[in-house]
């Protein structure tokens, strides 16, 4: 993701190849995780089929469970494949150069455009979420820690009122985000660039004076 997006490779030659069998099953769970996410952008979570990800995938019933045991298992996989390319955006933001406030619009700016850059992506990774059972949950509420714990690190958060003060800004961040994909509205989600921005501003500006 990024602002190049999630790349896909295109699909394998037929035949021999000679591509070693890493590369080939990067090449599988990429398109995988590239139709799961479209698929359910389209259709959601509970009435997307593993036949309807294969159809998109150009991926065989056979090969799809040799990689993942059911749908909700190629859903994880994919949902921390694509957390961990976001979070790692955030992340270098994050620790950069420069004011708290510069870390931070910094920060807001690459998460916005991440998501934005990949609709289908950012969808399975901020909506269908809720619909995929506690196993993913569970997943969730492990990434949103590490949000947190970024935001603690962009604030240099000490005190128990400071860390609670950034876990309420991520939660926040990511109920305006949610809404804005539910409603696809891809512009609405860059728009919150400005008024986050300055929010932070303001809650900075109060804490120093």
């Amino acid at each position: 993701m990024g602002s190049q997006g999630y790349e896909v490779p295109p699909r394998l030659p037929r035949g021999s190849h000679g591509l070693s069998r890493e590369h080939v099953v990067g090449v599988q769970r990429a398109r995988l995780f590239r139709a799961i996410a479209e698929a359910m952008a389209e259709k959601g979570y509970v009435n997307t089929t593993v036949a309807d990800v294969l159809r998109r995938a150009g991926i065989g019933r056979e090969t799809f469970y040799q990689l993942f045991s059911s749908k909700e298992d190629c859903f994880i996989a994919a949902y921390e494949t694509v957390a961990g390319v976001i979070l790692a955006e955030v992340e270098r933001n994050a620790t950069g150069p420069g004011t708290e406030l510069d870390r931070f619009e910094h920060t807001i700016t690459a998460y916005l455009d991440a998501l934005a850059a990949e609709p289908a992506f950012a969808r399975l990774f901020m909506v269908e979420v809720y619909a995929a059972g506690d196993r993913v949950l569970q997943a969730r509420a492990e990434i949103q820690g590490r949000f947190v714990q970024l935001a603690i690190t962009t604030f240099g958060a000490r005190t128990a009122g400071e860390r609670f003060a950034c876990e309420a800004l991520v939660a926040s961040v990511i109920t305006l985000v949610t809404a804005r994909l539910a409603a696809r509205d891809v512009d609405g989600l860059r728009a919150l660039r400005s008024p986050l921005t300055e929010l932070v501003r303001a809650a900075l500006q109060r804490q120093a004076s």
